[in-house]
């Protein structure tokens, strides 16, 4: 078999700036990540590659992650507490980086200070990552029901009322309901899909979904612990069809963590993140 070649993290630091700029100077994490797939032309296979055998995430992903750090060292980007990375005045005016000069540039700054704030960083994501590792492992250990009930808990954690969960055999993956209110004053029908697991979530769980879904919500709501095909983002965006919102990869355990729902966070010098395993084993 063999094996996908994925671009290397140096690599794909100027498909971050055209991302970036293409984006109007800012982005989210998943707006960036989108937009390098589109720009550097990344195949499903390279996406859908995990970084280790845990899952969680995708090798693409960790290596934009590495990117971004490496041009925010070098004054290129810069980042909100919100997540929302952004072009400095400086990455303005560039449309592309010698990507071995940012290399060097971090390297040497790294060497030559031993202690000093970059490492910490560095450690801090290190830290990051193991949690949201450990957290993936306890929601795959959850089982179907369980896992169902807790998607309902967050729905309800972030402003949904009336949430059910309804799935039954023959009922094309619909696993429950809900109304999603906004600022008390409009209402959406919102049904949703949960899927435990690590796979790449396909078009045609989506179009099943969709079908499902029609006449009887506003909108349809597919969350996972996997990632989806570009085929699949493109399905649940398809013009004349209705919307489908995607939550997937580490977006729901970044949910949890915000919701306090099993994670607990404890501010020292670096964040400290508990993972409550016996809370999920008993939801």
């Amino acid at each position: 078999m063999t094996k996908v070649k994925v671009p290397t993290y140096d690599t794909l630091m100027n498909p971050v700036i055209q991302a970036l700029q293409i984006l109007g100077g800012s982005g989210t994490i998943d707006e960036i990540d989108n937009k390098v797939a589109e720009v550097a032309g990344l195949s499903d296979a390279q996406l859908e590659v995990l970084h280790d055998e845990k899952g969680g995430q995708s090798e693409v992903s960790y290596r934009l992650a590495w990117a971004r750090t490496y041009l925010k060292k070098f004054g290129i980007l810069e980042n909100s507490a919100r997540g929302v990375w952004a072009l400095t005045s400086r990455g303005n005016k560039l449309e592309t980086i010698d990507e071995k000069e940012v290399v060097q540039f971090v390297r040497e700054k790294l060497k030559n200070r031993r202690q000093t704030l970059d490492e910490e960083e560095i450690e801090a994501s290190e830290l990051e990552q193991s949690w949201r590792d450990e957290l993936l492992q306890t929601l795959l250990k959850m089982d179907a029901t369980a896992f169902e009930r807790l998607i309902k808990r967050m729905l309800r954690e972030s402003g949904f009322i009336q949430v059910e969960v309804t799935g039954r055999s023959g009922d094309r993956g619909i696993d429950g309901k809900g109304i999603m209110r906004l600022s008390g004053l409009l209402s959406f029908h919102v049904i949703f899909q949960c899927k435990r697991y690590l796979d790449s979530v396909t078009p045609n769980l989506l179009r099943d979904f969709r079908g499902a879904m029609v006449g009887r919500a506003d909108k349809g709501l597919f969350v996972t612990t996997g990632t989806f095909t570009k085929e699949a983002i493109r399905e649940a965006t398809r013009d004349g069809a209705p919307a489908i919102d995607l939550i997937d990869g580490e977006l729901p355990m970044d949910k949890l963590k915000e919701l306090g729902l099993g994670v607990q966070t404890e501010k020292v010098q670096v964040e400290e993140v508990t993972v409550d395993h016996n809370w999920f084993m008993n939801i």
